[in-house]
């Protein structure tokens, strides 16, 4: 860091690259494409970039290298069509808002389940303010409770929220809607349980 004359600030291109999170390399590539430029060079050929713009530059750059992740998710494997429905739609929805730097999270699991691979994931994301907006067809694609939870995080760092098919249900549709994830769940678990036990017992009387 240099302090000229005129009190501005000049710093090095590693300087540069932690201000902004990013790797030397990438602020190299800031200059081809003329996103960044240096101010100007040291007599050994060293570039230099100005604090006072990188500071006014930083929110935007920063911006700019986030994601927008469109994220679909069902129930069970022979929902598979149901999903690329999902994830076409959001990719439309996605393009005509002219997103930029695009990735799909497909989940699979209950709307119960806090431990799906892409929730996961999904929430690792936004709280590493790597994500500028998520795309999601219903608010319950997330968790068929605990949306509000996520979309709130999602809030605190700065991560926009777009939902497709944001359908108004009145109290005894909702109600009925969580009892029937709820039954299917646990029906689920406990066939699967009896059928672990089945097969148990059939090996000990073989």
């Amino acid at each position: 860091m240099k302090l000229l004359n005129n009190s501005e600030i000049f710093i090095s291109i590693a300087e540069t690259a932690e201000i902004l999170g990013v790797c030397t390399t990438t602020i190299r590539r800031y200059k081809k494409s003329k996103k960044l430029l240096p101010h100007h060079r040291t007599l050994g050929g060293h570039r230099r970039y100005s604090l006072k713009i990188i500071t006014k530059l930083t929110s935007n750059i920063v911006e700019e290298e986030r994601k927008t992740i469109l994220y679909s998710r069902v129930s069970s494997h022979d929902q598979k069509d149901d999903m690329k429905r999902q994830s076409a739609r959001l990719l439309v929805a996605a393009e005509i808002d002219n997103s930029i730097n695009i990735e799909l999270i497909e989940d699979l699991g209950s709307g119960l389940n806090y431990k799906k691979r892409g929730l996961k994931k999904l929430i690792k994301m936004i709280i590493s303010s790597e994500i500028s907006t998520i795309y999601l067809t219903h608010k319950d694609r997330l968790l068929r409770f605990g949306s509000d939870l996520i979309i709130n995080l999602a809030k605190e760092f700065g991560t926009k929220v777009k939902i497709l098919e944001a359908e108004e249900l009145t109290f005894e549709q909702e109600l009925s809607h969580d009892v029937l994830e709820i039954i299917t769940v646990f029906s689920a678990k406990l066939y699967g349980s009896r059928s672990h036990k089945n097969r148990k017992n059939k090996k000990q009387h073989n």
